[in-house]
């Protein structure tokens, strides 16, 4: 594919910010605009406005303490936690962490020659309530913390090394949008913007596949195209298609007229022979390079991925994906992990994407708002298929514009199948709920009529009309009762989805409650009482194909909602895996149910000492034909596998080693085995990869077991262990996924939990290494060493 022109540029402008904690009180007549920013002979440089964004002991403020820190941030997670039920939209709901108010600042400049061109300050997502000022003028006040915006710096900035841009920002994340953790700060990317003043617009571009045969896909695209010069301006707008590995497929070009300050809609019908169908196991993806030029001169250049691929949804066999049955195994996930809130990296975000692949997840919802850009991106890449989701029941002005922004955004993503209106609003079920839902359809439909609309109820289903209005009912628990079974008989034409299912409290190495603690047993015997198991939320789809799939709520442990239990615990225990990623013995479950990899696991761990001579149950998940247990090299018998259930034996438990061994055909496929382990010897660090890049963002996720002298994870193991970092590189969090834990997840410390800790390495600005010491009292210690390579990001501005 050809290297594109500089004529378009985009920066991650994420690096040198500052960052205050607490409120700064800013005079009326900054609020109102009223002093003029930095002017062009500097008259306000001493006055109030550089006092607010750079003197630190400006404006009746003293001693403002200003970090520097690089984006994205999440300031919430590096607090203490507060037993305080007021914490949230309810009780416990925030993790008990609280919110609050807080600045950033930063301070640029833009060289001479950008001066006539256009540029935007993209922001991916800020919580709350955000207020924006550059060089002293305030651009807005943006409300809502899960879709972008942007700002037009055009008339504002300050060109040349004389002269010096400010940006302040305020983040008021006081008020809760959800009833979960939702974080404080810059969370998303930010990116800086520089075109021409006649350029396709913002998300300008949409892609549609709506005639594909095994010889030939037609390619419809829609340009929008933005004139921002003060006379029309006669623009040949050519574009070109590239397949996966860059090369030129097919080329069209049209004049066109485009009004001074307008836009105009240019439609194509392009056409690729042979194509090759975008799916989770086959991800291909296309590009469209849409070139501007004005009298042969080129003026802007637009890339858009898209893939090729064709979905449908039938109410008595569910969804096909290019004509072929495909159930959905899906998870629900809110955005935060370990270590850093929801202020995830994007390597963390595709960590996490890829262990749900593993697991044999091939669907994600982005549970209750619209998901970070790029996790659509990594979704496409990887082969996740997303339902999409609007943050709430809003057909107000800003509820219109969030949800056409999303829109606009997403529209292009071929993992994007369902587009979800709302999660468990409170009118589901009534005339005026359904009214407002119409209106949110409606205006999905007219951005993108080629997929479904959905809404997530867990109450109303047959109630006001409601269900009628969108494409898609979403059951959330429908498994209660068999509402959604029972509806499919009086509803036969109903498309029908497990929008989320289970809620299946366990955690990680844990078999018996433990209510001081607020432990959940691995057993399920401590699940609300509107929740169920996961083989009963998976067995109903492949029982009932009508079903289409389920989204399992969740496929990570999530802070808040500590679910069915308050203070100490912290975060849920609903997850498939901890909020560090590590499995639990449900996770084995999935992996067996929803794929043909070899799969058998068994359940409890085999250091119990307080049940020898008792019976205990051992479970079994598996996908082979059978499975033999073994206990010290005595068979307790072989069994058939149903692969959605489990194996249950009752053993006697003794201290040794018990196997399962899983057979097909009579042949050993798999075994796997638990033992009884020695006293804590030394530490094992176990990264995900050896090399990162040195952009400020690039981490490494490097797991901490404690191990015995044989090498055996000891699965009670709760050492603490201290980490230190040197070279190109730096300790970004901790976790452990104990959902008790009230350690800082900003230490330079963690205890492991049931054998596991969590380090998260992020790479600097400079090439070279970074080298992880880990160590313990009274254990070997442990160390690697990462590699973080030259980064080759363009710079626009300083």
């Amino acid at each position: 594919m050809k290297e594109l022109e500089q004529v378009r540029q985009k920066q991650l402008f994420n690096a040198n910010w500052d960052f205050y904690k607490g409120d700064i009180s800013i005079p009326y007549s900054v609020k109102a605009g009223m002093t003029g920013g930095i002017t062009d002979n500097m008259a306000t440089a001493e006055g109030e406005w550089l006092h607010i964004a750079f003197n630190d002991k400006g404006m009746g403020h003293t001693n403002l303490q200003w970090r520097s820190l690089s984006l994205p941030h999440d300031w919430c997670v590096e607090q203490q936690y507060v037993n305080d039920n007021s914490i949230g939209a309810r009780p416990g709901s925030h993790g008990f962490l609280p919110t609050g108010i807080g600045f950033y600042r930063k301070q640029f400049t833009i060289d001479k020659s950008g001066e006539g061109k256009k540029w935007t300050v993209n922001f991916d997502g800020v919580t709350g309530v955000s207020t924006v000022w550059v060089s002293g003028h305030q651009l807005g006040e943006h409300r809502g913390g899960y879709i972008g915006f942007s700002y037009d710096l055009t008339d504002i900035l300050r060109y040349g090394d004389e002269g010096k841009n400010v940006i302040l920002i305020k983040v008021d994340a006081t008020d809760y949008e959800g009833w979960w953790y939702e974080g404080c700060g810059i969370y998303r990317n930010v990116w800086l913007e520089q075109t021409d003043k006649l350029h396709v617009a913002e998300h300008g571009t949409y892609i549609t596949t709506p005639v594909i045969t095994a010889t030939q896909a037609e390619i419809h695209i829609e340009t929008r195209l933005k004139n921002e010069y003060t006379v029309d301006k006669q623009v040949n707008m050519v574009t070109e298609l590239y397949d996966a590995v860059g090369q030129l497929l097919s080329t069209d070009a049209v004049d066109v007229t485009v009004d001074w300050y307008k836009e105009v809609v240019v439609a194509q019908v392009m056409t690729v022979d042979q194509p090759e169908l975008w799916s989770p196991d086959t991800p291909v993806l296309y590009t469209a390079i849409t070139t501007l030029y004005i009298d042969e001169i080129c003026v802007d250049q637009y890339e858009t991925t898209f893939g090729i691929r064709s979905i449908h949804f039938d109410p008595n066999e569910g969804f096909f994906l290019n004509d072929q049955h495909l159930p959905i195994k899906g998870t629900c996930n809110h955005q935060d992990f370990a270590g850093v809130g929801v202020a995830l990296p994007v390597s963390l975000i595709e960590y996490k994407i890829k262990l749900l692949k593993e697991m044999g997840c091939n669907a994600y919802r982005s549970a209750h708002h619209p998901p970070t850009p790029e996790l659509l991106e990594i979704c496409d890449r990887l082969g996740m298929l997303v339902m999409d989701e609007n943050r709430k029941l809003d057909s107000s002005p800003n509820g219109l514009w969030q949800l056409e922004r999303l829109i606009y955004r997403d529209r292009n993503h071929p993992s994007v199948i369902i587009w979800s209106m709302e999660n468990e609003e409170i009118l589901e079920g009534t005339v005026m709920g359904a009214r407002i839902l119409k209106t949110l359809v409606d205006t999905t439909k007219r951005l993108d009529p080629t997929r479904p609309t959905l809404a997530a109820m867990n109450h109303g289903w047959n109630e006001g009309g409601y269900a009628d209005v969108a494409d898609i009912v979403g059951y959330n628990y429908g498994q209660r009762e068999d509402q959604d079974v029972r509806d499919h008989e009086t509803y036969p034409n109903r498309i029908i989805i497990g929008s989320e299912s289970a809620s299946f409290t366990v955690t990680r190495g844990i078999y018996e409650d433990d209510q001081e603690k607020g432990y959940c047993s691995m057993y399920g015997t401590d699940i609300p009482s509107w929740s169920c198991s996961v083989e009963k939320a998976w067995g109903d789809v492949v029982r009932h194909p009508f079903l289409t799939g389920v989204f399992m709520w969740t496929g990570f442990d999530y802070r808040g909602e500590p679910t069915p239990h308050l203070w100490p615990c912290v975060n849920s225990h609903f997850g498939l895996m901890d909020t560090c990623g590590f499995p639990k013995d449900v996770y084995y479950y999935m992996q067996a149910a929803w794929t043909d990899e070899p799969v058998v696991h068994l359940f409890p761990h085999w250091n119990l000492p307080d049940k020898v001579g008792k019976e205990i149950e051992v479970r079994i998940f598996a996908n082979t034909e059978t499975v033999e247990l073994v206990l010290n090299g005595r068979s307790l018998g072989e069994r058939v596998v149903d692969r959605n259930d489990h194996l249950a034996w009752k053993v006697t438990y003794e201290p040794g080693e018990l196997k399962a061994i899983g057979k097909t055909n009579g042949q050993v496929i798999k075994e796997y085995s638990v033992v009884t382990t020695g006293a804590a010897h030394q530490i094992a660090l176990y990264p995900n990869r050896e090399a990162m890049v040195a952009d400020h963002s690039d981490t490494i996720p490097v797991r901490v077991a404690i191990l015995d002298e044989h090498g055996h994870v000891i699965p009670t193991a709760d050492n603490e262990v201290q980490f230190s970092v040197a070279g190109s590189g730096h300790l970004l969090g901790v976790g452990n996924g104990d959902p008790s834990s009230h350690e800082s997840d900003k230490a330079s410390y963690r205890r492991a939990f049931n054998g596991w800790c969590l380090a998260l390495i992020q790479a600097g600005d400079a090439a070279g290494s970074v080298t992880l010491t880990a160590t313990a009292p009274g254990l070997k210690p442990a160390e690697v060493v990462l590699q973080v390579e030259k980064n080759n990001e363009q710079t626009l501005a300083k």
